[in-house]
């Protein structure tokens, strides 16, 4: 093969190179863009935490919240619900004295729950039963506390397979009964109310003021019956000469 055979056949290569081989195009922004979007799309499908809280008042089914949105959140783990739920736990204890109630809040179990309802001690005996409450409420009252008065509550939470457990309140000593800090029961205690301390207050003091005039009066009965030894004004001027 000649030389100017070898040109040749270089020269088809290098022309075959620069028009059958496709040239990298550089990415204009958009095409940035474009990645962008996909990588945000792809972020806003991922599925997050729900907005559930256990102790909020009225607070929507968690599994009604993944109902709202496009890709389903994540609800909080619970139990078998073929199991009773565990005990709720007891929160604040708002009383109001001067119209005998108290408002009771707590937080919702671990635990599938269908209903609530609480529980009334006062002194020995059988408690008393609140109406069911729906599985949204986390907040209730009891009305007709007396002035006073000490009480046991406990929150109790029920579903298909039965109820959450409950410590002993009742019996015949309110006072020696002890509940954990975070468990479903707590002691009540209802001050007077203030009207009757100003009551108190003033029936005390009118006592102790007629005492006063009953121990005065006594005395000087008792001093003119018997007398009192008196010396003469004489006698007195003249010891103190």
């Amino acid at each position: 093969m000649t030389d100017s055979m070898l040109v040749s056949h270089c020269l088809l290569g290098l022309l075959a190179l620069t028009f059958l081989v496709p040239r990298a195009q550089p990415l204009a922004p958009q095409d940035f863009e474009e990645e962008e979007e996909d990588e945000t799309v792809g972020t806003s499908l991922l599925a997050v935490p729900c907005d559930y809280d256990r102790c909020r008042h009225l607070q929507v089914p968690c599994n009604e919240l993944q109902k709202a949105r496009p890709v389903a959140c994540l609800c909080p783990g619970l139990s078998s619900p073929a199991q009773p739920p565990d005990p709720p736990r007891l929160g604040e204890v708002r009383i109001v004295a001067e119209e005998g109630r108290a408002v009771i809040h707590w937080c919702a179990p671990s635990s599938p729950v269908h209903y609530y309802w609480l529980l009334l001690w006062e002194g020995s005996g059988a408690p008393q039963k609140g109406p069911p409450l729906n599985t949204t409420v986390r907040r209730a009252e009891l009305r007709g506390l007396k002035p006073g008065g000490a009480y046991v509550v406990c929150v109790v939470a029920g579903n298909e397979a039965g109820e959450s457990r409950v410590s002993q309140a009742g019996g015949e000593d309110l006072e020696g009964v002890s509940f954990p800090a975070f468990g479903p029961c707590g002691r009540l205690t209802v001050p007077p109310r203030p009207v009757t301390l100003i009551h108190a207050a003033v029936g005390v003091g009118t006592a102790l003021a007629l005492l006063s005039c009953v121990a005065l009066i006594w005395h000087f009965c008792l001093r003119d019956r018997w007398g009192c030894p008196r010396r003469p004004v004489a006698a007195r001027a003249a010891g103190a000469l």
